[in-house]
């Protein structure tokens, strides 16, 4: 198992869950009718924080790139959800407020599962597949449970559909984080030779897609409603994708996949509990509107 994979991995969190933050702040900004709309993603480029947010997601991502380029993507991918914790400090120095039991036990949870499932199972091994080879259609499954999430958000409660397209949003950077491994790999044949391949322009539309189904999730709702999902969702993603188009490994004896499912479930636990942090629904709270909808 790579250690310094891991580490990088933690960098890249701590980056990602800063921009995470900076995204929500403008984002919830915008007017509730550009939710999955182009326009949102023009009209938050106006805005410094925004750019900012994005800049400091870019590099994260960038540092998981070369985590993903040195350790095996159900290695890292399950470090990364630590994001909600540098997500949630970067709050608390916002606001000025003490960090309550709830964010203690929660990160507790999360790191707790992560080292659990990862210490446990082992995950290693793996080679990457042809450009034509029919493991990929299960990043096409994921994409289609992705879009299949959006259409179920529309007409819903702002909450419900922002929880929707975040787990949208997680599914498909799950998919992208298998896609970057994949063209981290073809790339060791030449810029040339790899832009030959559709894996570098699936990259693309699928980065694309993923910002603007987060996006809009945090346009919806605060980041206590829309992050939880995100994280959630973008690490079991990536395992399942890299045992199904990598062939990567775990340990599956009995106990193994007991004590890693325990993990599994920590981890999540940990993150619905640090979402329900006070810290990540501070900026502009939406009160409840008659009927179960809610406005600005």
């Amino acid at each position: 198992m790579s250690v310094l994979g891991m580490a990088v991995a933690v960098a890249a969190a701590c980056l990602i869950g800063l921009g995470f933050v900076a995204q929500q702040h403008a984002a919830f900004r915008e007017p509730l009718e550009e939710i999955l709309h182009p326009r949102l993603l023009l009209d938050l480029l106006r805005s410094r924080l925004w750019l900012a947010g994005i800049g400091s997601m870019i590099v994260g991502q960038l540092i998981f790139a070369f985590a993903l380029n040195i350790a095996d993507v159900a290695q890292v991918a399950p470090v990364l959800t630590v994001n909600l914790i540098f997500a949630l400090v970067a709050a608390h120095v916002l606001y000025r407020e003490r960090l309550g039991p709830t964010e203690w036990w929660g990160s507790l949870l999360l790191t707790g599962g992560v080292a659990l499932f990862l210490g446990i199972g082992l995950p290693h091994g793996g080679e990457p597949p042809d450009a034509l080879s029919a493991r990929w259609l299960g990043g096409a499954v994921v994409l289609g449970l992705a879009v299949l999430l959006a259409v179920g958000s529309l007409h819903r409660d702002l909450r419900i559909r922002a929880m929707l397209l975040a787990s949208g949003a997680g599914l498909l950077y799950g998919l992208q984080d298998t896609l970057t491994r994949g063209v981290l790999l073809i790339f060791d044949d030449g810029v040339a030779q790899a832009l030959l391949h559709w894996q570098p322009y699936g990259l693309v539309f699928i980065g694309a897609l993923g910002l603007l189904f987060a996006q809009s999730a945090f346009d919806a709702a605060p980041l206590r409603i829309s992050l939880p999902a995100t994280t959630a969702a973008e690490p079991l993603t990536g395992i399942a994708l890299s045992i199904v188009i990598f062939g990567e490994r775990v340990r599956l004896s009995a106990g193994a996949l007991a004590l890693e499912s325990l993990g599994l479930a920590a981890m999540v636990s940990g993150i619905v509990v640090l979402g329900r942090s006070p810290y990540l629904g501070k900026p502009g709270e939406r009160a409840a509107a008659p009927g179960g909808a809610e406005s600005r």
